[in-house]
């Protein structure tokens, strides 16, 4: 068991390019819902307090999930990756500490790889790290920009990056380690001003730098822990990379 650790797992969504009425993360892999293999890998690196976000059908997730020792939120509307944690945080309450954040469709980020996160965070005393992968092919991804000292200086999606930043084959997983009271002082402080109307976690990135605050990016040893299911054609993709790991 870690000390003064929490895990937020992100699993509203409705997951539309699955084509399907089941919630995405209610998707079975192996044998296992999606979520569950997050679940799993937080609870394997010592994790004990995890809350589940939850909104698409989340009547069914809680019915399908019970007994699985985490708490449930729900996020009505769903605007959002910062949004989705600030309907966390009365469940975090006095929560000092780290707080690892993770997708529910990600179920490759593994126990030690949290753990390396979690230590990233302490040793660099880190406002946030960023867990990245590197890709030979980018694609669409959020590029990971790094200062000349190699701190995160920012995480630019694609949409938004000039030629010069989409060669940058370093990318965001959409998993994070903050430390919890710098991260709940710059929640507030997000803005739903873009072309989704959504308040991105991205952005505590450039609010933590405005504020003089040390940001990370930690690269997995494991380019596939970037990998998520948004696709039955990518959830098949992950059964034949679960395959070969057990191999």
């Amino acid at each position: 068991m870690r000390e003064n650790t929490a895990a937020v797992i992100l699993a509203a969504g409705l997951g539309k390019r699955m084509k399907s009425d089941l919630p995405k993360v209610l998707h079975k892999l192996k044998g296992k819902y999606l979520v569950d293999h997050v679940i799993d890998n937080a609870k394997k690196a010592g994790i004990e307090k995890i809350v589940l976000v939850i909104g698409y059908k989340h009547e069914l997730i809680r019915e399908k999930l019970a007994g699985r020792g985490v708490e449930f939120v729900i996020q009505q509307p769903q605007r959002g990756t910062g949004h989705a944690v600030q309907t966390a945080m009365p469940v975090l309450g006095d929560f000092t500490g780290d707080l690892l954040v993770l997708c529910g469709d990600m179920p490759l980020v593994s126990p030690s790889t949290i753990a390396r996160l979690l230590n990233e965070r302490r040793n660099t005393q880190s406002a946030a790290v960023v867990l990245s992968v590197r890709l030979d092919d980018p694609g669409r991804y959020g590029r990971i920009v790094r200062d000349k000292a190699g701190f995160l200086k920012a995480i630019v999606e694609y949409r938004d990056a000039d030629k010069e930043t989409r060669r940058i084959n370093e990318v965001n997983t959409g998993s994070y380690c903050f430390n919890y009271s710098d991260l709940a002082s710059v929640l507030s402080l997000l803005s739903s001003e873009n072309a989704q109307s959504e308040y991105y976690l991205t952005d505590t990135i450039s609010l933590f730098n405005g504020k003089g605050l040390k940001v990370s990016a930690l690269v997995s040893d494991n380019p596939d822990e970037g990998l998520g299911v948004n696709s039955k054609e990518e959830l098949a993709r992950m059964e034949l990379v679960f395959r070969e790991q057990l191999n």
